[in-house]
């Protein structure tokens, strides 16, 4: 394969449990301060039910894991501070990936999702 010896394909399994443990903490607390507010949350805590399923491919897992590593990022394209503007570039992220992989979205994703966006507008 052209691309093996890149740091990409050769990464080991502790970088990549790594990785997911950092979206898993950072993305709750990004969650928690700004999801209620959020027009595409429902869609973006399903993505997160599917991206840690036992049962998701693991190129599926792969594409949501960017997309929400995307969104918990603090510097990306739109800085998110910018009123009206800030979360656009990462909900056409995310909405690009859920096309790729909608299929892999199941009703226990979304249930989950709602139960825990009601959980976070309780809070706020």
């Amino acid at each position: 394969m052209m691309f093996q010896g890149t740091a990409f394909w050769n990464r080991s399994g502790d970088d990549a449990a790594r990785d997911e443990t950092v979206v898993r903490e950072r993305f709750w607390r990004k969650c928690q301060r700004v999801a209620a507010k959020l027009p595409f949350a429902s869609d973006l805590l399903a993505a997160y039910y599917c991206a840690f399923d036992r049962d998701t491919p693991v190129h599926v897992k792969g594409a949501l894991l960017a997309a929400l590593a995307y969104f918990i990022l603090p510097a990306d394209l739109i800085p998110d501070f910018l009123p009206g503007l800030g979360y656009l570039d990462d909900a056409a992220s995310l909405a690009a990936t859920l096309r790729l992989v909608s299929t892999h979205i199941t009703p226990a994703h979304r249930d989950a999702a709602e139960e825990a966006l009601e959980r976070l507008k309780s809070k706020t």
